[in-house]
């Protein structure tokens, strides 16, 4: 009884410390805090769900090269960018450099689905 009793204690512990970590970057008192979300990163994390990605839109910088790398939480799903040939099936990355400002569709390229068809998100080049 003792062992349980202090295996639940311990695992509430670890719970309370996990729930309490984390960065305070979203402090609006943080003035040196130079990133937020619109921001222009020349580094894309894409992560792809069922049948969704996880922003609405990303923001890159033109005339730098760009590297974007897509992850599958839930699902098969790939990315093409068609104006830059970016072209990944599956999770991986690719690199390419926008010249042009403007905005771009990114789309998923593996039928994945009944809402494969408004699988979207938008590419913003500055």
């Amino acid at each position: 009884m003792k062992k349980g009793l202090l295996a639940v204690l311990a695992l509430g512990l670890i719970l309370f410390l996990a729930a309490c970590g984390g960065s305070d970057s979203g402090d609006p008192g943080n003035e040196d805090d130079s990133s937020s979300a619109s921001a222009a990163s020349n580094e894309l994390n894409i992560t792809a769900s069922n049948f969704d990605f996880d922003q609405d839109e990303y923001t890159v910088t033109a005339g730098e090269e760009v590297a974007v790398s897509l992850t599958n939480e839930e699902g098969m799903h790939g990315i093409s960018i068609d104006e830059f040939d970016v072209k990944i099936e599956g999770e991986g990355e690719a690199t390419f450099t926008p010249e042009e400002p403007g905005e771009y569709t990114i789309y998923c390229n593996i039928p994945c689905g009944e809402g494969h068809a408004d699988m979207q998100t938008t590419l913003v080049v500055e």
